[in-house]
């Protein structure tokens, strides 16, 4: 592999932790969402709202409240599947780019991009300012690592 630049390697380094950190925030939602499993999940909420001190009145908390009261056991062991494979795919790609692993460059290139449409749609459905910076961040990503695919393609 060729050697990069300082800039170049904190860059890659800060993509790698924020892949990091994406993929132990949603293993952390994954465990959490299996200890709500065979539990009162409306229940369960309203107590760790209370515990770190929201609002019970707060509009966000009853939006949350809502749509988890619908909830079943099998929803939520499919949400916790759908989490798990998510998270592991982000700590893949976070533990190659850390380690700077060429195929992780292409595999971050790839799982990225395979998200965008998801996120455009998402975006078509109910835009947010955080489901669209969400979005910028993962398209300067990719633009990033196929530059850098290409720059260093082009040394070797």
């Amino acid at each position: 592999m060729t050697p990069r630049s300082a800039t170049q390697s904190r860059i890659l380094w800060l993509i790698a932790a924020f892949k990091l950190f994406k993929g132990l925030a949603l293993l952390a939602l994954g465990i959490a969402t299996l200890k709500l499993l065979h539990k009162d999940v409306t229940y369960e909420v309203e107590r760790w709202a209370d515990l770190f001190r929201v609002d019970p009145g707060n509009f966000y908390v009853h939006k949350v409240l809502a749509r988890l009261s619908i909830l079943d056991d099998q929803k939520l062991e499919e949400l916790s599947v759908g989490t798990f494979f998510y998270s592991a795919l982000l700590l893949t790609e976070g533990t190659g780019l850390f380690l700077r692993k060429r195929w992780a460059e292409y595999f971050t290139i790839i799982v990225t991009s395979s998200f965008i449409p998801l996120e455009i749609y998402e975006i078509v459905e109910r835009d947010t300012a955080g489901r669209v910076i969400l979005l910028l961040i993962n398209l300067a990503v990719v633009a990033y690592l196929v530059a850098e695919v290409r720059q260093t393609r082009e040394i070797e």
